[in-house]
Formats: structure tokens, C-alpha cells, sequence
């Protein structure tokens, strides 16, 4: 079984940066697809950034440009840096990792990830 555990979120003003850190603990796997979702009060939880299991990375049109992902070598870690900082990406944000390949998968889509953290809240004021 896999554990991960989000850190790094809190309270920022807007134009400000946060790094969020997922640390993956218990049985590992190397060369994983990983990503990072999020979730505002009442919607569904929607894709922020993911870097595949060979180092591709991708993100949301919404935070292409202010936001980077990245993992470390062993993959038993994903990172997101987060820069100028708007009070509408005020979400609780989740860390994700696949166990399976699923070529046939998007990585922006929640079905392709096995495993998920508890969640960060990140709030950014005006």
C-alpha cells in the first residue's frame, strides 16, 4: 500500500508563491505518472499539473505559466511550485500517483491515478 502526504499549503497574499511537497511513503514504484489536483467548496476536483512517468509535464490552461511541477528521480516525491498567486486558486489541493500504465488515460483525468494524499488547503487573499 502507498501513503502520501501533502505539505506546503497555508495562507498567502495574492502575487505571492507556495511549494507543495507529496511525499510517497510504503510500497513504492518507479517510473509513475504523479500529478496534483484541486478542489474548490463544492465542485468536482479538477486537474492543476502532472509529470508522467517519463518526465513529460503538463498543466492546466488556468495555471500554465505561474505553477511548476516536478518530481524527484525515485519518483517517490512530486513538487509543485506555485508564483504569483491568485485568491481564485484558493482550493484544498491533492497530490496523485498511478500504479498502472494507462496509455489510453489523459493524465488530467482523475481515473488515471491510484493512489491520493488527504489534501492541502491553500487559501490566497486579495
Amino acid at each position: 500500500q502507498v501513503q502520501l502526504v501533502e505539505s506546503g499549503g497555508g495562507l498567502v497574499q495574492a502575487g505571492g508563491s507556495l511549494r507543495l511537497s507529496c511525499e510517497a511513503s510504503g510500497r513504492t514504484f518507479n517510473r509513475v505518472d504523479m500529478a496534483w489536483f484541486r478542489q474548490f467548496p463544492g465542485k468536482e476536483r479538477e486537474f492543476v499539473a502532472g509529470i508522467s512517468r517519463t518526465d513529460i509535464t503538463y498543466y492546466a490552461d488556468s495555471v500554465k505559466g505561474r505553477f511548476t511541477i516536478s518530481s524527484d528521480n525515485a519518483k517517490t516525491a512530486v513538487y509543485l511550485q506555485m508564483n504569483s498567486l491568485k485568491p481564485e486558486d484558493t482550493a484544498l489541493y491533492y497530490c496523485a500517483m498511478a500504479r498502472f500504465i494507462r496509455e489510453s488515460v489523459s493524465p488530467r483525468n482523475s481515473v488515471k491515478y491510484d493512489y491520493w494524499g488527504q489534501g492541502t488547503q491553500v487559501t490566497v487573499s486579495s
